[in-house]
Formats: structure tokens, sequence, C-alpha cells
């Protein structure tokens, strides 16, 4: 038994691996006569998807991978307004962000890729073969809710990137005609996909009883996962253009009600607003917390990352700290205890507490040992230090402290699924939809503020933010993606969420960090040994800290056309039939 398993992972693995995926391996040592029979062989089977799905095949399923050319999840969001990504690593986000990619290249390791094509038939092959096992129809639904749960995804993935996008269903060999045919249209895909969603949801148990530390996808992570592609799909086109969008959200607001009101999981709380919103970051083995859905395990000596040694290249931006509404429930252009950027810390003052939870407020130094003791001060500035902040602001959301210098030994696990997606989730669907009402809100966003102890967002009285009256939304969708924002920072969703809402202008914007006037930099750096870029930003009459300033990177272009990828020019030349995007 051992060597026959030993065989198959072998040969899933070369298809992974292999640039001919598509061909036929000899099966001399196992046959789908002699491995599918127990249930045992389909947990097997199926334990491959989740290795596939982080080796750069999905962009939320990658966990804490090391590496230099590859930061994992939580670095997603250098491709946005969010953070400036240091240019010594991962230079295809920062491409991304500013606009400079090609068809001649393929932004991302996450792309259209081999390993991409080789997952969903990987998953087909399965599906064609799990009806052999000798077990009970119902035990072999949950295997096959697991494995279209993951071509839904998967697939979902590369919609979202490129469109029409070909839709395989069954084992392609190298003569296979559908190699070389057209695209499938994006709404054809899509419903394809809400069919593996709903047969996912339908079908998969509320519990492996593995523990769920992490163990497997349960009906929870489908529905939740559910609401996040119906989301994507039915903003997209009410935003962009398409058919039904109102189908796709009522879909997603039904997915994530289900998780809210009957799912085991909750908001981590331990009544401690000042703690309670990063305090799952911080945890180096998340077995038991109610909160997390899935998260991606590391051990010492087995499975490791470098992530808390890269996390010092990511640099949280002006916009971002900016968009943090001030304990009144207003944002800073209208409360009247919004104290200014002309002294650092107090940005900190009178503000949403995920704020100092998320960026590292100059008293905190010593509680969260930021750096292991390698700076003295925030923020630091200095070029030569590897844990200076390139705005100024150090990021402290997801420091643990005792793996922020390990390289490549760290074991900080990666969370996947949280239930505060959900509750956003469902807010932002019923809003779209125009449907949400105070008690929707009661459940879903004013939970997240309870945490941290802010103020409702009640529907009689949404602020007007003068900074998004143009965005061509209502103030309570631009509040509703506001915490949308703040609450999933370096998530890596903020990406997606801009060009959903068709919103890519925002990216137009040049990044920026802390003020840089001569007040400031006399507090900061008396002795002037600081050498750093900086410019009067339009609108203030002050300088700010302009990364990169000199950088041809450091310049966003964001186009109509980059609402989509560009196919890239291998793929189109074993297949012209692909055609490309508008304006590629």
């Amino acid at each position: 038994m051992k060597d026959k398993i030993y065989m198959f992972i072998i040969i899933t693995l070369l298809w992974s691996c292999s640039d001919n995926y598509l061909d036929r391996y000899p099966l001399n040592q196992i046959s789908n006569e002699t491995f599918w029979n127990t249930e045992n062989d389909l947990i097997i089977y199926n334990n491959t998807f989740y290795d596939y799905a982080k080796n750069s095949t999905m962009r939320l399923l990658q966990g804490n991978l090391g590496g230099v050319g590859i930061v994992g999840q939580y670095g997603l969001d250098g491709m946005t307004d969010n953070v400036i990504r240091d240019l010594s690593y991962a230079q295809y986000l920062a491409k991304i962000r500013a606009g400079q990619i090609t068809p001649d290249d393929n932004p991302g390791p996450f792309g259209w890729n081999n390993n991409s094509f080789a997952f969903i038939r990987a998953i087909n092959i399965g599906l064609a073969n799990y009806d052999e096992a000798d077990i009970i129809e119902s035990t072999i639904d949950k295997y096959k809710a697991e494995a279209r749960l993951f071509r839904a995804w998967g697939v979902a993935d590369k919609v979202s990137l490129y469109g029409d996008f070909p839709w395989v269903e069954k084992e392609l060999n190298i003569d296979s005609p559908e190699l070389y045919s057209e695209r499938t249209s994006r709404e054809s895909v899509m419903n394809k996909v809400l069919e593996d969603l709903d047969f996912a949801c339908e079908n998969l148990p509320n519990d492996w009883g593995d523990g769920n530390a992490p163990g497997r996808l349960n009906r929870w992570a489908a529905l939740l996962i559910k609401s996040r592609i119906c989301l994507f799909e039915g903003t997209w086109r009410k935003y962009h253009g398409g058919s039904d969008p109102e189908l796709w959200l009522q879909e997603a607001a039904d997915a994530s009600l289900e998780l809210i009101e009957n799912g085991p999981y909750e908001l981590y709380s331990t009544g401690e607003p000042d703690h309670d919103y990063n305090a799952i970051f911080q945890m180096s083995d998340l077995t038991g917390v109610k909160e997390v859905l899935w998260w991606r395990r590391y051990e010492p000596g087995v499975v490791v990352n470098s992530w808390q040694w890269y996390l010092r290249l990511i640099h949280p931006t002006k916009s971002l700290v900016e968009d943090y509404l001030c304990e009144d429930g207003l944002p800073i252009t209208l409360s009247p205890l919004y104290k200014g950027d002309s002294f650092y810390s107090n940005i900190f003052e009178n503000r949403d507490p995920r704020l100092r939870q998320t960026i590292l407020h100059p008293d905190d130094l010593e509680f969260y040992d930021y750096s292991n003791g390698n700076i003295s001060k925030v923020p630091t500035l200095e070029s030569n230090n590897e844990w200076a902040s390139l705005t100024g602001y150090h990021p402290i959301k997801f420091v643990n402290v005792d793996q922020m210098v390990l390289m490549h030994q760290g074991y900080y696990p990666a969370i996947v699924l949280r239930f505060a997606e959900g509750l956003l989730n469902f807010a932002e669907a019923k809003a779209e939809l125009g449907l949400i009402t105070q008690s929707d809100l009661d459940e879903s966003i004013n939970l997240l503020r309870d945490r941290v102890g802010m103020p409702h967002m009640d529907l009689t009285d949404i602020p007007v933010d003068p900074r998004y009256v143009n965005d061509g939304i209502s103030p309570l969708i631009a509040e509703i993606r506001r915490e949308r924002r703040v609450e999933l920072f370096s998530e890596g969703f903020r990406y997606d969420d801009l060009r959903r809402w068709k919103q890519g202008e925002k990216l137009n914007s040049k990044d920026y960090g802390i003020r840089w006037d001569e007040e400031n930099r006399d507090r900061i750096d008396p002795e002037g040994k600081v050498n750093i870029s900086y410019e009067i930003v339009q609108g203030t009459g002050s300088n700010y800290i302009s990364p990169n300033k000199d950088n041809d990177l450091s310049n966003p272009i964001f186009e109509e056309k980059h609402y989509l990828w560009p196919i890239p020019v291998s793929a189109r030349s074993e297949n012209p039939a692909l055609g490309q995007n508008p304006g590629w």
C-alpha cells in the first residue's frame, strides 16, 4: 500500500513540476484499477491539491513562501497603494503597482502558468475516478466537493486576472483538440464555477473531525470562499458591465449570512480593544482560534518560511494611514479630534485602535520587542539599517517577536480564511444590492468595530468624506470599502478590490510616507544624518517622504487595460486562438 501511494504522489508532483505536464506518465506500477479503492486513497489523492495551490498557482493560498522572488500572500499589497515594496526583493510586485507589465512577460509567479493547468488537470482526473472507490456515495461526494472547491477557487482566481479563461472539466492529453481552442467566455466559466461552489457547499462536511489544525477545507470554508468569489463577480459585473450582477451579489450575501448565523466561528476577542485585532497575527499556533477557518501550518525542521524576516521589506503608505477613522467614527477630514501629522506620534492620537495595531507606535517598541533590539527608536529611517522604514511607518500587525530574525527557519503560520472577511463580504453585498439594514450592519461591520471599541456604523448618520465624493458611489458604500481596507490590510485583497470596484485610478496616485517638514525632521533626525528623498504633496503645502523618488517605478500608471492582465506571448505562440485582452 505504501509503495502505490508513494508512486502516485510522485506522479502527481511530476505533473506540477514538468513543462510536459500534459504527457501521460506510464502507470506500470499503479493503475486506476489498483488505486481507487478506499476512502484513504481519496484522502491521499486530494492531499496533493493543498500543495498544488500554494506552488505559485493561487495568490491567496500561497501561504508564507520564502525566497527572493516569492514573498507569499501577505506581501501582495505590494501591488497597491497600501504599501511600498523594497525594490531589493520581488520587484514584480512593484512593476505591477507601477503599471509596467507587458505581454512579453508573465506578471508574478501566480499568473498564466503551466502549474495552474496541471492543477486543474489533477482535479479533473480525480473527479473522473472517485466513483471507482468501493465506499458509499455520500463519502465519495465529500472528496468530489473538496476537489470542485479547489477547481472553482483556482479558476475564479484566473478569471479575475484574465477575464475569459479556458474551462476544462476532463483530463486533456497531448493530442486533445481543446488545447488549441479559444478561451471560454467569462460568463460561461463563472456559471461553471458557481456550480462547483454550490456542490462544495452542499457536500463538504461541517467538520472533518481533524481538529482544524489546520485540517481540511470544510463546508464553512466553502461558504466563505463562495462569498468572496461571488462578491468579486457581482461587483465586477455591476461596475464593468455584465449580466445579472444582482444574482452574484445575492449569492455572496446568502453564503456569508449562512456562515455568520450558523457557523461555529466568531471574532477573536478578550475584551482588550488595544490588542485583540492583531493578536491572532502574533501567534505561532492557531489551533482552536475560532476566528480562523483555515490556515497554513509550518514546523521547524519540516516546512519553514522567512516571512518575519521579509516583513521589513513592506512599508505602509500615507494613503493607508489617513484612511483610519478617528475614535468618534469620523474621517480625519471631518473630525475635530484629528491631531494632524506634523508630529509623528500625533497620527495615532484619537484614532481607530486598529491603526496602532497595524503601524508601530514609538511607545510600543518595547511591548512588541520590534526588531529584537536592532533599532532604538521609531521611526528609524537610516538607509544602512535593515530595520529602517522607507516611509517612516513600521508595520506591526504581523510581527511575531520570537521569529523576526529567522531566515529560512521561521514557522510563522499564514491565515488563509478568517471570519472577519465573511462579515465584510456580507455587508458589502447587501449594500451593493441596496438592501442593507441597520440589523445587517450590527451583525457584520459593527462586530468588527465592537472588538476595537469604535462607534457603530449608523445608517442614519453616515459621514460624507470629501475625499471620496467623486468616486461615484454612496457615502455608505464608501465607508464599507474603507472598513475593508483597514480590517484586511496586507492580507492580499486590496488589488482585487480596486479592480472590481473599477477604482484603478486610485493606483495612479504616487505613494508617500510620513510628513517631513522642518518641524518633524528636527524631532526625528535632529543631527541631520538621514539622507532621504521628499517632496511637497499637492494640496497639502507640506513635504512628505517620497521613497524611490528617482526610480522609474515611483510614478505609477494605471490604464483601462490594466483591469485585466495580458495573455503572455509564450501562451499565444503555443495557441494563437487564445487571443489577447483589450489594450494589449
